[in-house]
């Protein structure tokens, strides 16, 4: 079963992972004049510049709003960056892996998994934000862990299936840029969902990535446990992306080598 192959291969290669978690932390600001800082100037600069649109230009009333977007925006950075890495991650490594024999899902991992330590490193904003606006640090806080989890699951089942189908048909690439805009403007980042009618409001919740956004505001802003109902839905899918993603993964990766 591929399952069991998974698990095998991840315990004989666990440390290369490591090494290429290592690799794209190192080289994805590799001739960047800040390197690293880009990960608390990027969103601290989308921060300052929407929150001077939308709380002063348009007016549009949410507590603590420079908070609120960025506990949004980080979440779906997240996301979007690893899913996309882990679309790029086979055709990106095709040199590697045409000359030896890898685990080739270990591409796809290894992205989400150097995504997730530029996120930590991003919340080092998210906390200095915090401070300078004087908002509350709830005891909640520590269960924003449930829907990053949750979301990171659901990005390695999404991104070995865009992985996939990217070896496959490069034209997925352009696609999924446009989803994902789209998805972007559908998770509530910078607007509260007050702003759909009461009966349309219901349209967030077919949204995964907004749940994790919903669950963490939870726990950072409304100092309450993540909305359990969200977190249940958000866990099911993840859970069956994942398992869809390793299925469609392990059927075609031997045919991955015909099209590099």
């Amino acid at each position: 079963m591929f399952d069991k192959r998974f698990i095998s291969n991840f315990t004989k290669y666990k440390f290369l992972l490591v090494e290429l978690v290592k690799r794209d932390i190192k080289g994805k600001y590799k001739d960047s004049v800040l390197g690293l800082l880009w990960s608390f100037l990027n969103p601290l600069l989308t921060m300052v510049v929407l929150t001077f649109i939308f709380s002063y230009v348009f007016q549009m009333s949410i507590d603590n709003f420079p908070v609120y977007f960025l506990t949004g925006f980080l979440i779906f950075n997240l996301f979007n960056a690893a899913t996309n890495g882990a679309m790029e991650s086979i055709k990106g490594n095709a040199g590697i892996i045409k000359k030896i024999y890898l685990p080739k899902y270990m591409f796809a991992l290894g992205t989400t998994c150097s995504e997730l330590v530029n996120f930590l490193i991003s919340l080092v904003v998210l906390v200095l934000v915090m401070l300078v606006t004087n908002a509350p640090f709830h005891p909640t806080i520590i269960f924003t862990i449930i829907p990053v989890f949750l979301l990171v699951i659901m990005a390695i089942g999404v991104g070995l299936i865009l992985a996939t189908l990217t070896t496959f048909f490069t034209d997925i690439r352009y696609l999924y840029g446009v989803f994902t805009m789209t998805l972007m403007y559908a998770s509530a980042i910078f607007y509260p969902v007050e702003v759909l009618p009461q009966q349309y409001q219901f349209l967030f919740e077919l949204n995964p990535v907004y749940l994790a956004i919903a669950g963490a505001r939870d726990a950072i802003l409304g100092g309450i446990f993540p909305n359990i109902k969200y977190m249940i839905v958000l866990g099911i899918v993840a859970f069956v992306l994942l398992f869809i993603g390793m299925y469609i993964f392990y059927k075609y990766q031997d045919k991955f080598i015909l099209y590099l």
